[in-house]
């Protein structure tokens, strides 16, 4: 048995902590840094995550994790200039990984503040000038270039969490975990995630373009690793909208598809040239632009509290401004990790520009939602497969 001693667990009242293996070694190196109980949660999650996305889509692949369950995750597809805007992407090429972590990092900025990085594979340069002006708790990468550890080592005053995980590990087939002194059983959840799910389509439209293809499985395979309930929304080869650990489905299908429509509001022009001021931190920037283009922007901007923050007070972003962006929104994804009970969520959907869905089925209700996303064209897929996690 190897393990590792933590300094607490969740809470600083629970000690001792530790994690260990019953067999073998542990699969990690700490290269820097003192990662925690909730760290090392995130880390192995996160990194299932970004590898189960780099094996079933064949390019490098990231996630941000954040109290287990992930803000955003995504394959390293180039960026466009506007994504590079509303990313705050650090200028020059980027390589696929670094465009990976951009992405995922972007998906919910304001939820990612404080994350947990994961990569599916080295991090290099470019990757770690990408994490070092973020807020971020540490990184699990399975290997690290020289320059890249010289970097992310400056972090938090040398004190960055740098995790280095064997990417030939195997887990064992049975996991186990102890609640109130009784210890759960159960195999792991090893269901592979990739096209075939898609194959019964039970609406009358019936065509799913590759870049859906693509986006449905970023999405599923996302859930896979998200606290149920859970609901994503997916667009041009990331997850833009997680709704995470929601009693209700239609709360899960209002929370992600809020994000997903933020999401699509930071590349309004508007907020694309909002005038800051030269050196406002990153979170400022993000909590500013968040509400910027919330509902009551206009409200928000004549109570003062923007002083300091911008150069001259922005015009707002008038609410018929916003349904006019937002009626652009069109070809997402949408994956649901349990079977939609009601026609409702396909209604929440539909105004976030959603037009592929891929969700278990199973509900008695199934022909009423099948019937609620022909009334808008939409494709869906009954998976078969749930994707609770608990």
């Amino acid at each position: 048995m190897t393990e590792l001693e933590l300094k607490y667990g969740c809470n600083p009242d629970q000690k001792p902590a530790r994690v260990f293996t019953r067999d073998g070694k542990l699969p990690i190196t700490v290269l820097n840094g003192r990662p925690g109980y909730i760290n090392l949660l995130d880390a192995l999650n996160s990194y299932q995550l970004a590898r189960e996305l780099r094996d079933a889509l064949g390019l490098p692949a990231a996630a941000s994790f954040k109290h287990v369950s992930p803000a955003g995750a995504a394959i390293g597809l180039p960026l466009g200039e506007t994504e590079r805007a509303m990313y705050f992407a650090p200028e020059g090429e980027l390589s696929a990984q670094a465009s990976a972590y951009i992405r995922a990092r972007g998906a919910d900025r304001v939820s990612s503040y404080g994350d947990w990085a994961a990569l599916s594979d080295e991090c290099d340069e470019d990757t770690a000038r990408a994490l070092a002006p973020e807020v971020s708790d540490g990184v699990v990468a399975p290997g690290f270039t020289e320059r890249a550890l010289e970097i992310l080592r400056k972090k938090r005053r040398g004190g960055y969490a740098v995790v280095q995980i064997d990417p030939d590990y195997v887990p064992a087939p049975t996991e186990r975990r102890d609640v109130y002194g009784i210890t759960f059983e159960q195999g792991r959840h090893g269901v592979k995630i990739d096209e075939s799910l898609l194959k019964n389509i039970v609406t009358k439209n019936g065509n799913i373009p590759d870049f859906a293809r693509r986006d449905l499985i970023i999405a599923l395979i996302t859930l896979k690793y998200t606290q149920s309930n859970s609901v994503a929304y997916a667009k041009d080869g990331g997850a833009i909208g997680i709704g995470a650990g929601q009693q209700s489905r239609i709360h899960c299908t209002r929370l992600a598809g809020g994000k997903a429509d933020n999401w699509y509001l930071r590349r309004h022009p508007k907020t694309l040239a909002l005038p800051f001021l030269p050196g406002i931190p990153r979170p400022t920037r993000d909590n500013a632009i968040d509400l910027y283009i919330s509902d009551d922007c206009a409200d928000i901007l004549s109570d003062g509290a923007w002083q300091g923050v911008f150069a001259s007070l922005p015009a707002p972003l008038e609410p018929n401004e916003r349904r006019e962006w937002l009626s652009g929104m069109t070809d997402v994804s949408l994956g649901s990790d349990a079977f939609f009970p009601f026609g409702d969520n396909i209604e929440r959907t539909a105004r976030s520009g959603v037009r592929y869905i891929a969700q278990p089925g199973g509900s008695v209700r199934d022909g009423d939602v099948v019937t609620a996303c022909d009334k808008y064209g939409m494709v869906m897929a009954f998976t078969g497969v749930r994707l609770f996690l608990h």
